[in-house]
């Protein structure tokens, strides 16, 4: 297969790598990994809203430039690449924006949508809670009509960057007598609401990414609702491809490989370049063959996308494989330097190639599995839809 890309698909490549250079060189950031979940500037945001790169494959009427998903994968890997801080509208962008394209009201879109492509507006996700992770159907947060208004109590866990964001876009269950998957709804609450309170959970690393979020009597008006009542769960199915099958799951440690690279180019090993140890060029092959086939599973499922069909299968394979080499990827950075790869950034000793310490990737690293759906549930998707295989 001769995997080759349009010519304007190569212009935008470089357009986006140029703006970024320049970002780069007035200090609005710096490289880092995790920055697509953990990277929060709305400076940045703003201003790649005034480049129409937010929203990009949306369709032109609703405020978006109706390109193809190929395209807009093309922008986000550059910006994954670069550990650009774009989780300021990640999130709208990849998921939030094109549910409101499916299944919003008019006036949810006339709102939500202009905002979002310019960079204005910071989304969550509240779907997860303590006992409803990946089997969300369990999820036990009550929405209950009240009037013009629902009013919310429950409990969200591991919500990204919900200290910074604008909405949280909602999962609670509005018929407590139905079967668990045909009660649930989805909204979208303001986070100044009374009755919102968010609480940090800190990771392995010491950082502060994930979030607590408590609904004690939150009033909303109905109009919040989106889609069909007690139909949440089926937007839902369709929201986790979105979610799952991105380049970032592939490219969160990115930097890290370009410096372990670099690592290997500039030590001296025993009088001799490391590069010429069969070892380490053994690891860093394998590091980018695998990186390269991960990258071809994310094009695929924007493919697919692009002819009109829902990659749940495709989506599944690209997310199983590509966070197992997030983790071979935070492994090995830790094995090449030996010792000094297990040392904290800051500490003596750590080699001056690595812009972000080996170790702290490594203590992070369990988390690229679980987060988004499980390699165990993908795997069953896989079999199950994939192969047809029975349950």
């Amino acid at each position: 297969m001769d995997f080759k890309f349009t010519e304007e698909q190569e212009k935008l490549r470089k357009e986006v790598r140029s703006f970024l250079d320049d970002e780069l060189k007035k200090g609005t950031f710096t490289t880092h990994c995790d920055a697509w979940m953990g990277g929060y500037s709305k400076e940045f945001s703003r201003k790649m809203g005034e480049k129409g790169w937010i929203g990009y494959c949306w369709p032109k009427e609703h405020h978006g430039q109706g390109k193809s998903y190929i395209d807009r994968l093309v922008i986000t890997e550059e910006l994954v690449r670069y550990g650009a801080p774009a989780a300021s509208h990640w999130f709208a962008d990849r998921q939030m924006g094109p549910s409101i394209l499916k299944h919003g009201t008019k006036e949810q879109q006339d709102f939500f949508l202009p905002r979002i492509v310019k960079g204005e507006l910071c989304f969550g996700i509240g779907m997860s809670e303590p006992e409803a992770g990946c089997d969300l159907a369990s999820l036990r947060t009550k929405a209950v009509l009240d009037g013009d208004y629902y009013v919310i109590n429950g409990q969200k866990v591991w919500t990204s960057g919900a200290q910074h964001i604008d909405y949280i876009y909602l999962v609670a269950r509005t018929d407590q007598e139905a079967p668990k998957h045909k009660g649930i709804s989805e909204f979208i609450i303001d986070m100044k609401i009374p009755g919102i309170d968010v609480r940090p959970l800190i990771d392995m690393t010491g950082g502060h990414h994930y979030n607590e979020v408590f609904f004690d009597n939150v009033r909303i008006p109905k109009t919040t609702l989106v889609g069909g009542l007690n139909k949440g769960f089926y937007q839902i199915a369709q929201q986790l491809d979105y979610e799952r099958s991105g380049v970032e799951r592939l490219m969160t440690n990115y930097p890290l490989l370009e410096d372990i690279v670099k690592y290997v180019k500039e030590t001296d090993y025993h009088g001799q370049p490391l590069s010429k140890s069969v070892l380490a060029r053994q690891s860093v092959a394998d590091l980018f063959i695998t990186f390269e086939a991960g990258r071809l599973l994310t094009y695929r499922v924007a493919w697919v996308l692009d002819q009109g069909k829902i990659p749940s299968t495709e989506a599944a394979l690209a997310k199983a494989f590509s966070t197992s080499f997030e983790q071979q990827l935070a492994h090995t950075a830790t094995q090449i330097p030996g010792l000094y790869g297990t040392l904290r950034q800051g500490s003596k000793g750590v080699p001056a190639a690595f812009r972000e310490s080996p170790a702290e990737s490594c203590i992070f690293s369990p988390a690229y599995t679980i987060q988004g759906g499980t390699n165990e549930i993908l795997r069953n998707i896989i079999a199950g839809r994939g192969l047809g295989l029975p349950s």
